[in-house]
């Protein structure tokens, strides 16, 4: 019966810790700390991030700049940008970790599990067959063999070296 079921209790980390008084994605905009906040690529409308609890290795974020909860507050032209980076994504991960699937997906509001509700992000996270592996079933733990020196650098390379589509 449990085979049925994604467990992750390594995520109990982040939901049982103390959360900022801020949208923790608005502090990024305009920072000049990057590496710092793990910001991997900067767009006109949008970012790039590492997320700082990963389902698996190479799990990155999309963030719009505008502090919005739905893709219908989203005007046209970040819309348009926000679709353009998500293929950028696809096409980064796909290089930098030859992943042989991936999850993307939007959590729309707390009932569907956004951990940060009030700012829309997209998540991107790549799979491998069989990555789901004992330490997660039986330990509760999650084995994450990157660290983020390495993802932060392996995935700035790939953005540096992979032409947007349609430029």
């Amino acid at each position: 019966m449990t085979d049925k079921y994604l467990y992750s209790p390594w995520r109990i980390d982040y939901i049982e810790s103390e959360k900022p008084g801020d949208c923790v994605l608005c502090r990024f905009r305009q920072s000049d700390r990057d590496w710092e906040n793990l910001i991997v690529h900067r767009g006109e409308h949008c970012y790039v991030m590492l997320n700082r609890y990963p389902y698996n290795n190479g799990h990155i974020m999309l963030v719009p700049y505008l502090h919005v909860k739905s893709l219908a507050e989203l005007p046209s032209e970040v819309m348009a940008e926000l679709a353009q980076k998500l293929q950028l994504c696809e096409r980064v991960l796909n290089h930098a970790y030859a992943c042989e699937g991936m999850n993307i997906g939007i959590n729309l509001g707390r009932a569907a599990g956004a951990g940060i509700d009030e700012h829309l992000h997209i998540h991107l996270v790549p799979r491998w067959n069989g990555d789901c592996n004992f330490m997660s079933a039986v330990g509760g733990k999650r084995v994450i063999p990157e660290a983020f020196e390495l993802s932060f650098e392996r995935l700035s390379k790939a953005f540096d070296s992979l032409k947007e589509p349609g430029r």
